[in-house]
């Protein structure tokens, strides 16, 4: 699951988030509609072979946007996959959901909406791409790669120098 990667602070602890996603599963894994509320939250889910996509906002977020988010997730990563979305092609592609998803949303922003846009910018992501044509998310994190590499090299001169 990525969503570690992507909560803010409603679950603190891994125990609450483990549990929340237990909650989310146990709830709508057995059904066929698209949409829950479970929480306080508003959950949209898509699921395709052995994988299930969840995209959850608060109870007064719209349900339309957040089920374009979640439908662009999924186009995009379709495209990317040549439309074998199932685990284990996901698994073997991990960098590209977590690009993907990082393109599409951004602290709870909705960025992109459109999966053609996504897989280009996603396919863009290299050290050629001019700083005019990256998104903020490339750019923090190309400077935080930086400073880490900083941050390493100095680790090593001290610890072995």
């Amino acid at each position: 699951m990525t969503a570690p990667f992507y909560y803010d602070d409603t679950y603190p602890t891994v125990k609450e988030q483990k549990a929340f996603e237990k909650n989310i599963f146990n709830k709508t894994h057995r059904t066929d509609s698209e949409i829950a509320l479970l929480e306080g939250l508003t959950v949209v889910y898509k699921s395709n072979i052995d994988l299930y996509f969840y995209v959850i906002g608060s109870s007064h977020e719209n349900e339309l946007m957040l089920m374009s988010v979640l439908n662009c997730l999924f186009d995009s990563l379709s495209q990317m996959l040549r439309k074998n979305v199932e685990k284990r092609a996901l698994l073997e592609n991990m960098e590209g959901l977590f690009l993907a998803v990082d393109e599409i949303v951004d602290g709870g922003v909705i960025l992109e909406s459109d999966p053609q846009q996504v897989v280009h910018r996603v396919a863009l992501r290299g050290d050629d791409v001019p700083l005019t044509e990256q998104t903020v998310t490339q750019v923090r994190e190309y400077s935080h790669s930086s400073l880490s590499a900083v941050y390493l090299s100095i680790s090593f001169s001290l610890s072995f120098g």
